[in-house]
Parts: C-alpha cells; structure tokens; sequence
C-alpha cells in the first residue's frame, strides 16, 4: 500500500536502467542486508533490506541527521531507542480499512505497537539537541485509550476476555456449568461400569465428550459412536444420557463464537476510525528504527558522518552556467542557444582517508577475511578524471567499488568507513561500467558489452539528447528543484569505468579511452577510469583536468599491495614478473627488443623511484604526526599539571589570607578588652597598669610577625656509624666506623685504611657539609663567686610564657581516613603560625594516628613531633611543632 514505508519495489529506479545495474554492480543489496541485521523490528530489516536511494540533497541530509542524532543517543542512553512491542501491523490495518474483522492477536500487536510508539516517544521528548527526531515525532498519535480498551477486551494470549461483554460472561458461565454436568455425568456411568471401559478418562472428539469404551462391552454402554481406536478395539462413545446435554453445550459455544465476533468487530471498527494515524504511526517507528539500525551499523563500521560539498559541476539539459546561487535567479533555467560549457569550480575538495569497504569489512570481521587495506582519496575541486594504472588483482577495481559504495552510503543516511573529515559531493546518478559484460545469447564480445553499458551510461547523462550530445553544465546551486518547477531533472553524475576502452585493438581501444574521458572530462564533474593504456597516463601532462593514481606494486614479492599511490602513474611489470616466474631470458629479451621497452623501462625506472619518494614522505609524515601527537599530549599533561599547582597555589594563599585576617581581628578584640577594663576602673594602680602592659606584650608576642621566633634552621649532615662520606680534599669515598668526638674528629675506612679525619673534611654523598659542633671552653683555674645581686649582665632574660593550646592551634581528625587527613594537615600546617599544633586523632586502631606521624616526619615544616601531654590527651593527641 502506498502508505506504508517503501519495500523493495520503490527502491531501484527503472529495473532495466544503468543506475539499477550499477547498484547490482557495486553490490548494494549485499551492503542492504548487513545493515538490515541491526533492525529492532521486522518491518525495518524489511525496508534497510531494500534499502531506498533518495532523490534529492535535502531528503539524504535529513537521513544524515536522523542518523547523527540516533548514534548520540544510542552511545549516551542505556541500551539506545528502545522498539519493544512494535510489530509490523501493516496488513492488519490494511483489513481493518476493508471492515475486515482482526483477530485478537492482531489487535493485541496493535496495542502493544501503540505503547511502543510512546515510549519511542517520550525518550526522544526527553533528550536536548535532537530537533530532527522530535519534529520526526511530533505528530506521532498514540491513542492509550483505544490501546487500554484493546487490552480490557483481549487477553495476553490474544483470547476474548470475559470482561468484553457482560453477555459474552454469562455465556461463558453457562459453558461451564454445562461441562462440569457432563463431566460428573461420565464419571459416575465409568464408575457403574468399570469393566466396560479400556481406562476412566474422558476426551473429545471433535466437540463431543466421548469415554473409551470395550468393543465387546458396546451393549453395556449405549450412545453414539464417534471414533474407533486404531486396533478397533476401543470405541469413543458419547452416552445417549449426555447426547442432549452436548448440543446445547455446541449451542452454547457458538453463542460465544458470535459473542467474541462481535467484540472484535467493535474494536475493529475502532481502530478502522484512527487507521491513517495508525499507519502513519507505524511509517514513523519503521523510519526510527531505520536509522536506529544505520547508527549501530555506523558504530560496528567505525564510520564517520559525511559532509556534502560543492564540487565541479551539475548537468541540465539545456542548461546555463551559473557562478553562484543568486546569478541563477537571474537567468532563465533554459536558453535556446547556449554558450559554450564552462566549468564552475569550488574550494573543496573530495576528502576520503582511510576509506574502507564496508562488504570487506564484514567479511574480515564475519567470515575471518584477510585485513582489509585502506585507500586515499584526496581529490581536488579542479580535478575531472581520475587514471588508475596498475597490474590485475591490484585492487583498481575495488577503489572505484569502494567510492562507489561511499558515495551510494552516504546518500542513503549511512555514515561513511573513513577517517575525519568525510567530504565529498551529492551525485545525483551513480553510473559504473565494471566487469565484463559477455553474452553468447546476444553475440556480444568484452568490447562490445563495455561499449553498450557506456552508451546507456552517456544517455542516461542525456535523457533528452537522442544523439547524446552533451548540454551545458550548470552550478550545484540549481541542482535541487521545487516540486512545482518544470525545469528538466539536473544530473550531476559520478561515472566509474573499468578497463576503459579494453577488449580491442590496443591503438584503437587506447584512442577511444582518451577521447571517451576529455568528453567526460567536459561534462561531468568527476569520472574514476581504471585502465592499462600508458598514453592514458600522459593525459595529466597535457590537460590540468586529469590526475593519475596507482596501486602499489611489491617488486620483492611479486604482488600488489592495494594501497593506492596518487600522482604517480602505475608501472608496467608484464616482462619483469614474467623473467623473475622462470620464462625462458631469450624470450623476454626478444619480447623486449621486439617492443623497444628501453624507453619505457627509463620511465618505469622514473616512476619507481618517485613511488620510493612517496613511500619515504609517507614514512616521515606518519613519524611527524606520531610526535605531534605526544607533543600533544604532554602539552596537555603539563598545562593540566601547571593549572593544578596554579590552583592549589591561590587556595593555600586564600587560606592564609583569612587566618591572618582572623588574627587580626582577633588581637583587635582583646587589645580593646584591655582598654576597656582599665577604663572601666576608678582608680587604677600601677599593678593594674603593670598587668594591661603585660597582657598587651603577649599579644605582641602571638600576633606580630617581628616578635614571632624565626624558623630553626635545617639540622645539617651528621655522619653516623656506618655511613658512606666523600672526602674532597682525598677524592675518596669512605666508611664511618665511629661517630665524631668532642674534638670533631671521626674515624673512617676506606680500602684497607683506616684513618682520623676532621668532621669539616668531609659530606655526604650528596654534597652536604656536615655540622662541626663548636669548640668547648677550657675550664677555668679559679671560678669566681657568683653575686648575689644580679647585675645589668648577667641578669637572666624574662621567662617566655608557655605556649597556649587554642581553638586555632587545634586540629581534630577524628573519623577521619589517612588520605583525607593528610589533605586537611597540609592545608593546616600551611596556614598556621610558627609554633606548637595540636593535632587530634585518637586511639582507635591506631592506623591514623601513624598516618599523621608518618606524614609528618616527611614534612619540611614540622621540627619535631611528640605525644602530648596527659592533660592534653596522651597518646590520642600529637604535638608537632611548624617552623
């Protein structure tokens, strides 16, 4: 029907035209049914089956976005779109146009389609950035309350439920009770009569219930027999007491039968009301699902999105050559006398690396396939043709198979098996001449099949040119037409010829390659020509218009190597290959001087060393792009390194900022405390003076930085029983046998010597001096008698207060993990002041408290550390004290 979703018979142009032979050609019904094993749902593997070329640029770029929206959504979404419940309905709906009546199953697949539809549905409503699968749903109707009225009536198995009818209950209640009377009935005639039965079970023939009676006992129970056993000893005999009893039972069950009917034929009628709502919901879950299969298909492939670009030019018949969009506007679409062709080119160029083909793919993944090689395809916008040269089975065929299949993919929706960026243009026809084309029926040689296929291929360029002249080409900007516009289809074509111009006369065949691609050149915007004619090969150095390619050739091994080399003409290798195979060397230097290869062997010698050139840039480029690719990363490992540091930098700085505002304000409050007592009494003392002055020196000592005592410098190098020293002044390195003396003299071994050695003479291994303690004073002949007064000189300084364990100074790490801790210390330690910290961490299992001190013995503001006092806690509290 024509509103259902297109199957394969909408999916080729003209059975008979080359486009159907060219897609016959390039196997895209083969590429059709691996796609189509990524659908949810049998209706969509039926259509990616035969999967439909669009028409028009619009129509495969909104292929493309379904296709991009869907792949975000399967990658980001658990499990993807969700197609559970939809079922392929289509045929139903079509009966239920009709006033068929449908079967409960096939109402229920209606029901369970409609509530797969809404979660379709909602998941999309539910996601941001998917405006072309929300417009695709937008006037998506499910209808719940058809589906919940479907449900009421119809049971998981399908069956007409009770619930349908109040009538269609009270029949079925009548059935029940009938049975069970005529069960109780049989069972108590095979109790009267046991020997009379082959075994007590009661069964049905037909829509009777019958019990298996002995041939020989047939007179001790009457009734009518409806079946015999296979021995004929055993008759299925319905007893004449229960003969009545089962025609109203049949009367019964088809009151039901009508019952049922007419409960499915509301239904029915229901859904015929809502029929074009239904279809169209079934078309847009097949086109969500299409595209949901072309996604997971993208994914399995590692392909990429293409993108279209303008490239070369479109063709018209009758046409005009327009340089941009709005020049077309202002010419008419058609002119009786056209000027001669030119060609309107564009920036970009064809961009397809590491393009792979797809069918390979599958058959190196599916079918343990050789590895498949990929190809280069980098055309630039003034390039019309495209020679590829090469020896047989080098892979020149499946190049122009593999654009081929690009090309055709990326007008369907389907992304594209080649690295970023994916580029190419919109072509409107994919037209191949590939393979030959023998036919004994028709008496058609190789020559003869190839010349036939171009021909069609030239008219199908020139639909409307009986004589297949060409017309003037026109820009792609005029290449999509309104529906209503009676200008001619535009053609922008990519033509895909195979050993153009072979099968003949070498001369002749060579001739008509050359002449066959400069009209092409003229009038198509892109033709890849696979050929082995060398005069081929001189095209580009005659015609900028022409570029050359080859397949690469290992002279070693003696095979190709399918990778494909542009910019240099393949080399013939015919005698080459045929020496190093064993023919006879006569032979070949007969063939040789027969063909007057000295010639063509310079060239062959000139090709193979510029193929060495390429293959060792390539080798340079790859080496370059892997460095650029760590420089790359290291640049962001230091960048993210550096920001981290740059950021931890400001936090700790942040940090000290609001400590010392607090102390700030701190010592403000209790300076102004002091004034404030002192103001507050009547008569102030000296005492009272002495103590305010007091008080503020402690502030002075806690809260000024000059008053603060200056970090202990580092401990130096003290060299310890068995330690290894340098000593400079010897050149050597030695061993410590016993620690310095009072006079700062060490004894050290080095070799076999032992020697005394100043502890000034020698550092460690890592150039640290080591500390030399300070000369001890003499004692004295006579010590004087110590005044008793104290004396300006040797008056003793102030005793210094203890310190005193505060809120600021105290840090509890209680419930804390050691990771989490020594985060917290850091920051502590970074922020406090010179002095004594009270870092609180309990006894438990001792695991943080050893966290704590392990950490603090590696940090280079801690001095020392020690438990603190009983009073301060003991052992469940450390005292470390910050330089």
């Amino acid at each position: 029907m024509e509103r259902r979703v297109e199957t394969g018979k909408a999916a080729l142009v003209q059975g008979d035209s080359v486009q159907a032979e060219t897609l016959n050609l390039l196997e895209w019904s083969r590429l059709c049914g691996q796609v189509a094993t990524f659908a949810a749902t049998k209706l969509g593997a039926i259509a990616l089956r035969h999967l439909r070329i669009p028409d028009t640029q619009t129509e495969s770029e909104n292929l493309l976005a379904q296709t991009k929206e869907v792949y975000r959504l399967e990658v980001e979404l658990a499990g993807g779109l969700k197609f559970d419940g939809i079922q392929d309905v289509g045929e139903a709906l079509e009966r239920a146009r009709v006033h068929g009546v449908l079967s409960g199953g096939e109402l229920l697949a209606i029901a369970t389609t409609l509530a797969g539809a809404r979660t379709l549905r909602r998941m999309i409503d539910a996601q941001e950035e998917v405006p072309t699968l929300q417009a695709l749903v937008e006037p998506l109707r499910t209808y719940p309350e058809l589906e919940q009225e479907i449900h009421r009536c119809i049971d998981d198995r399908g069956n007409v439920a009770d619930r349908a009818s109040p009538k269609l209950g009270g029949i079925r209640e009548q059935i029940r009770q009938q049975r069970d009377r005529i069960y109780s009935k049989l069972q108590n005639i095979m109790q009267q009569h046991p020997n009379a039965v082959q075994e007590t079970v009661i069964t049905q023939r037909g829509d009777r219930f019958v019990i298996p009676v002995k041939v020989t006992h047939k007179d001790v129970i009457r009734g009518v027999v409806h079946d015999t056993s296979t021995s004929g000893a055993t008759l299925y005999t319905e007893p004449s007491a229960i003969v009545s009893w089962g025609n109203t039972l049949r009367q019964l069950w088809r009151q039901e039968q009508v019952e049922e009917e007419a409960v499915r034929r509301a239904l029915t009628e229901q859904v015929a009301e809502v029929v074009d709502d239904l279809e169209a919901l079934l078309a847009i879950a097949t086109t969500l699902d299409l595209a949901a299969a072309r996604a997971r298909y993208a994914h399995w492939l590692g392909a990429n999105p293409p993108r279209f670009i303008k490239f070369g030019v479109a063709m018209a018949d009758g046409g005009l050559t327009f340089a941009d969009e709005d020049a077309a506007s202002d010419h008419p679409a058609t002119i009786s006398h056209p000027p001669p062709p030119t060609l309107q080119t564009s920036e970009d160029a064809i961009v397809l690396r590491q393009l792979r083909h797809p069918l390979l793919v599958w058959q190196e993944k599916h079918e343990n396939g050789s590895a498949v090689v990929p190809i280069d395809l980098v055309i630039r916008p003034s390039i019309r043709v495209v020679a590829i040269t090469g020896p047989n089975t080098g892979g020149k065929t499946v190049t122009l198979k593999t654009l081929g299949l690009a090309a055709l993919m990326a007008k369907a929706g389907l992304f594209i098996p080649a690295r970023e960026p994916v580029e190419l243009p919109w072509f409107s026809h994919i037209l191949a001449d590939i393979g030959d084309e023998q036919s004994l029926q028709q008496s058609l040689s190789t020559f003869s099949g190839h010349i036939r296929r171009i021909s069609r291929i030239l008219t199908e360029i020139h639909p409307s040119s009986t004589d297949a002249r060409p017309s003037a080409p026109i820009h792609p900007a005029t290449a999509q037409l309104s529906a209503h516009d009676k200008a001619p289809t535009p053609i922008y074509p990519l033509i895909l010829l195979d050993e153009v111009g072979a099968g003949t006369d070498p001369t002749e065949g060579s001739a008509l390659a050359i002449a066959l691609l400069r009209h092409l050149a003229d009038h198509v915007p892109l033709t890849i020509a696979t050929t082995h004619y060398g005069e081929l090969k001189a095209l580009k150095y005659d015609d900028e218009r022409f570029e050359n390619a080859s397949v690469e050739f290992d002279d070693l091994s003696l095979s190709p190597t399918y990778r494909l080399l542009w910019g240099i003409p393949g080399r013939s290798n015919a005698l080459t290959i045929a020496q190093r195979l064993g023919l006879n060397r006569e032979i070949v230097e007969a063939a040789q001087d027969s063909a007057g290869v000295e010639a063509t062997q310079d060239v062959n010698q000139i090709i193979a060393g510029l193929e060495e050139q390429r293959r060792q840039q390539e080798a340079k480029h790859r080496e370059a792009e892997f460095l650029m690719q760590r420089t790359e990363r290291l640049h962001q490992e230091v960048s993210r390194k550096a920001d981290m540091l740059k950021q931890r930098e400001q936090e700790l700085l942040q940090q000290q900022e609001v400590e010392v505002q607090k102390a700030i304000a701190q010592a403000k409050r209790e300076v102004a405390q002091v004034i404030r007592q002192l103001q507050r009494g009547k008569d102030a003392t000296a005492q009272d003076a002495q103590q305010a002055t007091d008080t503020l020196n402690n502030l002075s000592d806690r809260h000024l930085p000059s008053k603060r005592q200056p970090p202990k410098p580092p401990p130096g190098f003290q060299p310890k029983v068995g330690d290894r020293v340098r000593i400079p002044r010897l050149g050597q390195t030695a061993e410590v046998l016993a620690e310095a003396d009072d006079d700062g003299e060490l004894t050290v071994r080095f070799g076999l010597m032992k020697m005394t050695v100043l502890l000034a003479d020698v550092e460690s291994l890592q150039g640290e001096k080591a500390v030399v303690p300070p000369p001890k004073a003499k004692p004295a002949t006579a010590k004087p008698a110590a005044s008793t007064k104290p004396t300006e000189e040797n008056a003793s300084p102030r005793a210094q207060a203890p310190a005193v364990r505060t809120s600021r100074n105290t840090l509890d790490l209680r419930g804390s993990r050691v990771a989490d801790a020594e985060i917290t210390l850091d920051r502590a330690i970074a922020s406090a002041q010179p002095g004594p910290l009270w870092i609180i961490h309990g006894h438990g299992t001792g695991k943080l408290r050893q966290g704590v001190q392990d950490f603090l013995k590696q940090h280079p503001q801690i001095s020392r550390f020690e438990p603190a006092a009983q009073a301060d806690g003991g052992s469940g509290v450390t005292v470390a004290y910050v330089d």
